[in-house]
């Protein structure tokens, strides 16, 4: 019998090793003599760069960055087998790296995210995979492509550093001193929203609230960045404005597109392939996915809807485990084997989110489900 365990972390608790881990403690005791495959994977977010690492045998490296408002820190990114760089734009532009009083896109920028590209282009790297989960900035990559060497002109010449509050004065792009290594480089961007680059589903209406934005700050971001896709129009030809991905990440997925190349892709399906998922579930009997929730928005570019798309299509069925699963039609229609909640209802989630209760409550599950 083949297992294939390939599940997101449990956020907060365990990250997708651990998970891994915690499930082969309990099928070992069930299937002894199972062949199983244990793999780490991520949705494009927050430890994508760590969980492909693991799968692929690369490894992490640190590099000097600054944060979201431009304070000094270590970031970390992946650097694989064959030099593939792999970026979560959390790790120096996330909104984790702030507390709640320090969340304003009018302020923050994503020029941390540069500098984590720059320094992968230093060590040879020209392939990259990027994260665009967990920003916490709206500067339209701005402050990203000022790490990379663009200049972002105001009317009387001005140069901006490139954050939120720049948009609406930016007046010229110049893109003539952009460091040379970029040149034959490629960008894979893991993409799982359709957030357009302005407008009512564009970047600052959708996100901004949800990283400090009053409902005056919205309006102004949203209209700083219609006003940077026109100046981005007139310097490169591309339209931004209703490209599919474009907002993303506060507009970095527009940046990436029109001014690195990019190609915009589903954030599991990226780090799937980049694994090998397909060839590692072949003559697989089973497969065991998971993350921390499992609700309406699993089947939404989840981890575990890609894991469950590519299993299905080779005939595997497929378990989910969820710390919490909130039962509805969304989810309950995908077409799971089982759908198993680990924690039990009465355990409080600050309780549930120790890493030794999580691993324990995973284990538990697993043995009562396949052993009742």
């Amino acid at each position: 019998m083949k297992i294939v365990i390939a599940s997101d972390s449990f956020k907060g608790s365990l990250s997708s090793a651990d998970v891994a881990d915690a499930v082969s403690v309990a099928l070992r005791q069930v299937f002894p003599d199972a062949d199983i495959v244990k793999l780490s994977v991520a949705d494009g977010g927050e430890g994508t760069a760590e969980a492909v690492a693991a799968a692929t045998g690369g490894h992490l490296v640190q590099a000097e960055a600054s944060d979201p408002l431009g304070r000094p820190i270590r970031a970390s990114y992946a650097i694989l087998p064959d030099n593939t760089a792999v970026i979560d734009v959390a790790s120096a532009s996330g909104i984790t790296l702030l507390s709640a009083g320090e969340r304003e896109p009018w302020k923050t920028s994503s020029f941390g995210t540069g500098e984590l590209i720059l320094d992968a282009l230093d060590r040879g790297c020209r392939n990259f995979l990027i994260g665009l989960g967990g920003s916490a900035t709206n500067d339209g990559g701005a402050g990203m492509m000022t790490a990379l060497g663009a200049r972002f002109l105001s009317s009387d010449g001005e140069v901006l550093q490139g954050c939120g509050c720049d948009l609406e004065r930016i007046e010229r792009i110049d893109l003539s001193d952009l460091v040379p290594g970029l040149r034959g480089a490629t960008f894979t961007v893991a993409c799982d929203v359709n957030t357009v680059f302005c407008g009512p589903d564009g970047a600052a209406k959708v996100f901004a609230p949800q990283k400090g934005a009053g409902p005056q700050l919205v309006e102004r971001l949203d209209a700083g960045m219609r006003h940077l896709a026109g100046i981005i129009r007139e310097c490169t030809g591309q339209d931004v404005v209703s490209e599919k991905g474009s907002g993303a990440a506060g507009g970095l997925g527009g940046a990436f597109k029109v001014f690195l190349g990019a190609t915009l892709q589903s954030g599991s399906g990226m780090v799937l392939d980049t694994i090998g998922f397909d060839k590692k579930l072949e003559g697989a009997d089973l497969v065991i996915t998971g993350e921390g929730r499992a609700d309406s928005q699993t089947p939404k570019g989840k981890t575990a809807a890609g894991v469950l798309r590519r299993a299905k299509a080779k005939g595997v069925p497929v378990i989910l485990i969820a710390g919490r699963v909130i039962h509805c039609p969304e989810l309950d229609s995908m077409g799971f084997e089982s759908l198993i909640q680990v924690s039990p209802e009465d355990l409080p989630v600050s309780e549930a989110l120790k890493p030794e209760v999580s691993r324990q409550n995973i284990i538990q599950a697993l043995l009562e489900y396949f052993m009742p």
